[in-house]
């Protein structure tokens, strides 16, 4: 097996110096051809490659970004990662992807580690315990650090640095409309705790619909879903009332697929007696029985956008830069729970 070749053994192979070398590997003319032609050809037969980490080192660049999400299993999340790997790798960049579990601490901990010199800049979608403490002090520090940092899905108005989001608002509002359009009169919303941007802006897209079309707003169809209790039981209570929805819109596919499967146990036809219309167009929207209307929310767009966002920014660093808020926008894909045959 041929052995690892470096620029200090390529030299002294030919007896010149390492800068010579390295001249010659970058077809300098300052190397006579005859030189450069046999260096490069000894090169290639033991499989020169540039030490990367030396010349990241000599650049003060890693050439490595970071990647927080809140969790690895929701299908968005690894939307959002293929595309920002897919045009990281095709501009020469690694990824380090870290898991916060919602939890604030696990945040801090990526942060203070990813800081700490391997990384060039970070992207983040910030964990529900983060947005419910309301303490936002470890990415203010970062930013006065002078590490670039860009929101994803997830954002914070206090923190200044570029972000991208989905079109949360509009999302509710085409899919509560759809609900509208196919005759649903009494429409409920099964959204998060509004400390959460994404759950409250599709909340107020969704009242936005029934306000333009004279329906009215009941609270009680309205159901914010709390994590530290059941969530099948606070779901339940919309099919007992005296008049329940003959409509569901749920800021989720998790919600969405839940209030299918507690219709279905009630002998509820879908979309018959009940049309439903999810957020996220993953796998379970796709295999639900029947499949989930769902709004797209484009997650492998909006990774590209965050890592070009982010190198913009990696590429300023020495000049005042303005920071970026881009919103992407929304698609229907209608399926059969809302479409009545």
């Amino acid at each position: 097996m041929k052995s690892k070749i470096t620029l200090k053994k390529i030299a002294k192979e030919f007896d010149v110096s390492i800068s010579t070398v390295s001249k010659a590997l970058k077809n300098s003319h300052e190397i006579s051809e005859d030189l450069r032609e046999k260096i490069q050809a000894f090169a290639n037969y033991y499989h020169y490659k540039p030490n990367s980490l030396a010349l990241n080192l000599r650049s003060q660049k890693t050439k490595t970004i970071g990647i927080i999400i809140p969790e690895i299993v929701h299908h968005f999340f690894t939307t959002v990662i293929s595309g920002i790997e897919h045009i990281a790798n095709e501009k020469g960049y690694n990824v380090m992807i870290c898991v916060s579990n919602e939890s604030f601490e696990k945040e801090l901990l990526n942060i203070e580690m990813l800081a700490n010199g391997i990384v060039d800049g970070i992207i983040v979608s910030p964990s529900k315990e983060t947005l419910k403490k309301n303490d936002f002090k470890h990415f203010e520090a970062l930013i006065a650090n002078g590490m670039p940092l860009v929101m994803f899905d997830r954002t914070i108005d206090e923190v200044k640095c570029s972000k991208v989001i989905v079109d949360d608002e509009g999302g509710g509002y085409l899919a509560t409309k759809h609900l509208i359009d196919i005759g649903c009169k009494r429409i409920a919303i099964i959204t998060t705790e509004d400390f959460l941007t994404v759950g409250s802006q599709r909340t107020r897209g969704y009242l936005k619909a029934l306000t333009e079309h004279e329906l009215p707003i009941r609270n009680d169809l309205i159901i914010s879903i709390n994590d530290q209790y059941d969530m099948t039981e606070q779901i339940t209570k919309l099919f007992s009332f005296k008049e329940p929805p003959d409509g569901i819109f749920a800021v989720n596919e998790i919600y969405a697929a839940t209030s299918m499967k507690i219709a279905q146990k009630l002998g509820w036809i879908v979309p018959e007696k009940l049309a439903i219309i999810g957020f996220t167009d993953g796998f379970i929207s796709e295999f639900t029985n029947p499949p989930l209307s769902t709004v797209a929310q484009h997650g492998f767009r909006m990774g590209l956008r965050s890592f070009e966002l982010l190198l913009e920014e990696i590429e300023h660093q020495e000049e005042p830069y303005n920071h970026r808020f881009e919103k992407i926008s929304t698609d229907l894909i209608l399926r059969k729970s809302t479409i009545k045959e």
